[in-house]
Order: structure tokens, then sequence, then C-alpha cells
């Protein structure tokens, strides 16, 4: 086979692979999105809870039950954070 002809296949090969590269990082990118979505959904239950359960105890004002629940949803951020990059 001369050598022009082997030019189309193999640059038509060259581009299968570097669209399937491409396609598995945006996958892996995907997946990530997804974890960091689940982390902070999460968070957002367990701030509730841990606002609600410091509210029925009474053990502290109410700003500061704010404060833990913002604490415990910036932990969570943190996590998400952590996961995507």
């Amino acid at each position: 086979m001369p050598a022009w002809n082997r030019l189309p296949i193999t640059a038509l090969a060259a581009m299968i692979l570097v669209t399937l590269s491409a396609s598995s990082g945006a996958t892996e990118q995907a997946q990530q999105r997804r974890a960091g979505r689940d982390v902070r959904e999460d968070t957002r239950q367990g701030s509730r809870h841990t606002k609600q359960e410091c509210r029925a105890t009474d053990q502290k004002s109410n700003s500061q039950c704010r404060h833990d629940k913002r604490q415990t949803k910036q932990h969570g951020r943190q996590t998400a954070r952590d996961i995507k990059y």
C-alpha cells in the first residue's frame, strides 16, 4: 500500500483515539461532580439535624445553633471541593 493511502487511515485512527481519551475525562469529571453534589446534599440534611438537635436540647442560644449549622455546612462544602479538585 502506498504511503499516501495510509495517511487518511492514520489520521482517522488518531482522531478516534483523541475522541475516546477526551470522553473518558469528561465521564470522570461528571462522576466527581455527582459525588460532590451527593456530599453537599447529605451535608444539608446533617446540618438541619444538627440545628434541630441543638434547639431541642436548649444547650445553646439560637445564634450559637445557627453557627453550628453553618460550620457543619462549611465542612461539607470543603469535602465536596476536595472530591472535585
